[in-house]
């Protein structure tokens, strides 16, 4: 398998556990990602994450209020050099967030590490998202 082939499938292994977190399972998470320090993730809500702790504590939160969700990874572009890859391309689907529809269609970037015998995410940055974040701000004003 080549190497792009290998990025390839990271990216799959990702999607796979994004789909599984816009369902409310965010657990997946934890095979795909670095669990490093220096780990970082910009979703489209804002924000910036820094360290698997608070990466991971981000998915499980938005987990936590998913569900319906549909996401896929559309004009995928990957380059790699060394133990580093990214790619890029466009998030689309749709989801639920706190009982509201939202369509979702974001720029990402995504870096990977290898680690071992295996590649690990070690970034996920996408556009901000204006549906979610009035999502989150009727959730806040509820509370």
């Amino acid at each position: 398998m080549s190497t792009e082939d290998e990025i390839r499938t990271a990216s799959q292994q990702f999607y796979a556990a994004l789909n599984d977190m816009a369902n409310g399972d965010a657990s997946a998470m934890s095979e795909i990602w670095s669990h490093d320090a220096v780990v970082t993730a910009m979703h489209p809500v804002g924000g910036r994450h820094v360290g698997w702790d608070e990466v991971r504590d981000s998915f499980q939160q938005v987990a936590q209020i998913a569900s319906e969700g549909r996401i896929r990874l559309d004009d995928q572009m990957i380059q790699v050099t060394g133990a580093m890859a990214y790619e890029i391309g466009s998030e689309r689907g749709q989801a639920r967030f706190a009982g509201q529809q939202v369509t979702l269609d974001h720029r990402v970037t995504n870096i990977y590490r290898r680690e071992k015998d295996s590649w690990k995410i070690v970034h996920h940055h996408t556009d901000i998202s204006s549906a979610m974040l009035d999502v989150l701000k009727g959730i806040q004003t509820k509370t």
